[in-house]
């Protein structure tokens, strides 16, 4: 049972996209030192693994760059001997050249060697970070209080655990040892050419300034294309899910036409900006490659000369040209690396102001654990309000004998669920007290406190799993025979006898292989399992069909046998008996009483119990 039915995703779009340097718009965190400072204090413990990288990663580097100088000394060898053969005073030494290569493959081979280890060791690191940031980051979603979720959409928080710890994940997998090969590579290149020739080298680093403002300049245009762009694919994105999500309306309004006509429109805006984007940052590699060559035939030229005039040797000028094509690599990995530390650092940011949110007030020290619960429930001039500055509950006091139903009652948005959420404790008090027992709910632990209430919602919870398992979850030490009888009280044993495969059944991810009044009555006894002392029914029969609705009915009377009830209630024909009734207006309770004394003041729950049948009479 590992995923929930009902889970509700937000909004999650495709990341930036495109080919250019500068395709994606990086976002920039707040605080760059503060949440850099932090992402350090998790990868301490690796510290000794990290030097062993930087080690392994400049000694794989040095390695690599020793390569053509030794190649270049080769290439003078060959065009000596050569020489001295069409002179006829001697031939090539293969035994030197023999010699380089082995010299060459052995320090290739360490290379490839060092790069392997320090990348090994990089991916366990940054795989164990994750690790340890999903492992934070699920332990603190059980720390929070309800209220974070109720300002916070699911979509978001499911960014946090997965894009934005994928996206620190990778980036320390890929940066680590980028950072320090690229460094490495750009100081060693640059030692090497100025040990060859310093007039060479600074005709190289000539190309630098030039490339930089072609950069820019291309940069500076296709910009605004590829915001464009992104733009435009939003759009499309949000069309194609809007008319996915009504497609139903859309064929029942005849509205195909517009619809189509409305998508040609975005799509074109998408195509020209794609297009101009794409095509400027296509040139930048072509006129990139125009000025290093332009760069290699001043160095050759250059080269030429400083040869004959016995400065340097033929082999020289090859090494430093193969110089020049890896000089310019590590300065481009450094420019991308900047801008994904940017984005790194962005997410990390995300990360860690989740791990930073304010938490449930924490448990007693000393708290209460209860032997038996009787489900005796007390308000104490209970105050309450979701902003400290709007109270809406303002003064509630009333006891609840054990055994009692007390019915919510009133219009939507009225506040009725808020009573719920205070019994159960995912909401504190501004002021007053609520007991159990005589016990106030602060001196519970929330796991006691919660495992002596039950609830039947109106919106069914089911995991993909199977019926049995489902019910199961009310009791998780339930044996097979406790969950049929449970199942039986509820009066669902009849129709999962009747699936394939029956209690075994395995429930789909979406849930769509049972009915909605099915679903219910599965809930109705997996609350029975866990037999809890006092129960919350959020009306668990708003959405059923009149002949479920009867089962459903006698169900719930199973279930509430000799306990202490909350009933959420539209339907008020449906808690005429209950022993108190309360009536909820604006988010605070207006009226209470049982139903007689409530009609007989003639007030706002007698208008809404008359204006219920006046609806029935009039349909």
């Amino acid at each position: 049972m590992s995923k929930n039915n009902n889970t509700n995703k937000g909004p999650m779009g495709p990341g930036p996209k495109g080919h250019g340097p500068m395709a994606g718009k990086f976002e920039k965190p707040k605080d760059f030192k503060g949440t850099f400072s932090k992402l350090l204090d998790y990868l301490k413990p690796y510290r000794w693994k990290l030097i062993i990288v930087i080690i392994f990663a400049i000694g794989s580097t040095i390695f690599s760059i020793a390569g053509p100088k030794i190649l270049g000394k080769a290439t003078t060898k060959i065009f000596e001997g050569l020489i001295r053969k069409v002179s006829g005073t001697g031939g090539i030494d293969f035994q030197y050249i023999r010699n380089i290569i082995l010299t060459l493959i052995g320090l290739y081979g360490l290379s490839a060697l060092f790069s392997y280890i320090q990348g090994f060791i990089v991916t366990g690191v940054s795989q164990k970070v994750s690790y340890n940031l999903r492992k934070e980051i699920s332990q603190k979603i059980n720390r929070l209080p309800l209220k974070y979720f109720d300002s916070v959409t699911y979509g978001e928080v499911l960014s946090r655990v997965t894009n934005d710890v994928d996206t620190v994940s990778q980036s320390l997998n890929q940066s680590l040892s980028q950072i320090i090969t690229s460094t490495t590579t750009l100081i060693g290149i640059l030692i090497m050419m100025l040990s060859i020739s310093w007039q060479m080298t600074i005709v190289a680093l000539l190309i630098l300034p030039i490339s930089m403002v072609i950069i820019m300049g291309i940069v500076k245009r296709s910009q605004k294309y590829f915001k464009a762009q992104q733009k435009s694919l939003g759009e499309v994105n949000g069309h194609i899910e809007e008319v996915y999500g009504g497609h139903n309306i859309v064929n029942a309004f005849n509205a195909k036409e517009q619809v189509v006509t409305e998508f040609e429109d975005i799509n074109t805006e998408l195509y020209d900006s794609a297009w101009k984007a794409q095509f400027l940052s296509g040139m930048m590699m072509p006129i990139m490659n125009f000025v290093g060559n332009l760069g290699y035939v001043g160095v050759s030229i250059l080269g030429g000369w400083l040869t004959i005039k016995k400065t340097i040797e033929v082999g020289d000028i090859l090494s430093f040209i193969q110089y020049i094509r890896s000089f310019t690599q590590p300065i481009t990995q450094v420019a991308q690396i900047s801008n994904v530390l940017q984005s790194t650092m962005a997410a990390a940011e995300r990360v860690f102001e989740f791990l930073g949110e304010e938490e449930e007030i924490e448990n007693s020290q000393t708290p209460i654990k209860l032997r038996e619960v009787e489900g005796r429930v007390t308000f104490e001039n209970v105050k309450f309000g979701y902003d400290d500055d709007k109270i809406i509950i303002k003064d509630f006091s009333q006891t609840i004998k054990a055994g009692q139903k007390v019915a919510i009652v009133g219009p939507t948005g009225a506040g009725k669920t808020t009573i719920v959420k205070l019994l159960m404790r995912f909401y504190d008090l501004n002021g007053g007290r609520i007991l159990l027992d005589g016990h106030d709910i602060v001196d519970f632990t929330r796991d006691d406190l919660r495992s002596n209430f039950g609830m039947v919602l109106q919106d069914t919870w089911l995991f993909s799993g199977t019926i049995m398992e489902n019910i199961r979850y009310g009791r998780l030490d339930a044996t097979d025979e406790e969950v049929i009888r449970a199942a039986k009280l509820a009066h669902a044993h009849r129709f999962i006898k009747t699936l394939p495969d029956g209690y075994n059944m395995v429930i789909n991810e979406e849930a769509s292989n049972i009915s909605q009044g099915q679903k219910q009555l599965l809930t109705i006894a997996r609350a029975i399992l866990s037999d809890p002392k006092v129960l919350i029914l959020d009306e668990a029969t708003s959405s059923v069909d009149t002949r479920t609705e009867i089962l459903i009915q006698k169900a719930l009377e199973n279930l509430m046998k000799g306990k202490t009830a909350f009933i959420i209630a539209h339907r008020l024909s449906t808690i005429r008996d209950s022993d108190l009734i309360l009536v909820m207006k604006d988010g605070d309770i207006v009226e209470q009483g049982n139903h007689e004394e409530l009609i007989s003041k003639d007030g706002f729950y007698a208008s809404l119990y008359n204006s219920q049948f006046e609806d029935v009479e009039a349909s």
